[in-house]
């Protein structure tokens, strides 16, 4: 079925909208904010949802931070939000490596990624090697005949990471070539993300060399994988015939909704554009509504 365009400033459909769902669940760039720009009528948005007492969860495939330093980004833009309504990729595959693997707590972890992913693996208590860890992030050459293999790394987990080099991605082939058994996880595989300049490549990119040394996909824990969804109605239960996602881009959030069986709202003011939804191009992802952007839907009450 085509997806239904909400007109902006029609308050009986953005009210009938607000009626339907109890349980909203929210990406966050190019839906809130782009960069440190907020979208305009985002926040009165959220505001307006809480107010109708709506339940609110933040879903996001930012791997760079913590929910904790995700938290201070919400309180600099002045946007309420707790911790615990914030869901991160990071923190989803801290949780599967912790929760559904049980990695035993003599194995490690192999990172490619920020902070953002070491601090939540350090909260789920896994070890883990790379990352920001200074001999990791060097411009030098990699030396296979000085590489020291640690027979004790299980996971090669990758993540967006803007110092990624040749060492990192050298040191996690030989783990996922050499340790038997080793598992390949990328916290998502979006190509790219959107910045208040415009679009810089992702964590999917991130992960495409080794993707393509290995000849084999990474198991994603974010959207739109179902074990991202499994992490949030493990915190919050909700109905999913009353749930609805909000996001700006077809193949994480749209999809993400429809794999776990909620409705989905498209919002125009990030990724996806209009073309990509009408016309003889138009991808076979397709929204239940579509809305130029989340602030119409204060505007559309007005």
């Amino acid at each position: 079925m085509p997806p239904t365009f909400l007109e902006k400033g029609n308050g009986n459909q953005y009210q009938a909208l607000l009626d339907k769902y109890d349980t909203w669940l929210f990406d966050c760039d190019g839906v809130l904010w782009n960069g440190d720009g907020l979208v305009e009528g985002a926040k009165e948005a959220l505001k307006l949802l809480r107010n109708q007492n709506k339940s609110i969860v933040f879903v996001t495939n930012n791997a760079t931070k913590s929910r904790k330093n995700y938290k201070n980004k919400f309180d600099k833009l002045g946007i309420d939000a707790t911790v615990d309504e914030i869901f991160g990729s990071a923190y989803a595959a801290a949780v599967y490596i912790s929760s559904v693997m049980r990695l035993p707590k003599d194995k490690k972890v192999y990172v490619i990624g920020m902070s953002g992913i070491e601090e939540e693996l350090n909260e789920e208590g896994i070890s883990f090697i790379g990352g920001t860890d200074p001999a990791d992030n060097t411009l030098e050459p990699f030396s296979l005949a000085e590489f020291t293999l640690d027979p004790s790394v299980a996971v090669v987990l990758c993540g967006l990471d803007t110092s990624v080099n040749y060492t990192k991605l050298s040191k996690a082939f030989q783990y996922l070539t050499r340790n038997e058994g080793c598992v390949f996880l990328a916290t998502n595989e979006d190509s790219t993300y959107p910045e208040s300049s415009g679009l810089l490549p992702g964590a999917g990119a991130v992960s495409a060399p080794l993707r393509f040394a290995l000849g084999k996909d990474p198991l994603s824990t974010g959207k739109p994988s179902k074990t991202m969804l499994d992490c949030v109605r493990a915190k919050h239960d909700f109905d999913p015939t009353r749930t609805i996602m909000v996001g700006d881009r077809l193949n994480t959030d749209i999809l993400f909704g429809q794999v776990g069986g909620i409705s989905t709202l498209l919002v125009l003011t990030g990724i996806t554009k209009l073309a990509e939804i009408t016309g003889p191009n138009a991808s076979d992802i397709v929204p239940e509504y579509v809305t130029e952007s989340l602030g119409d839907l204060v505007v559309g009450r007005g």
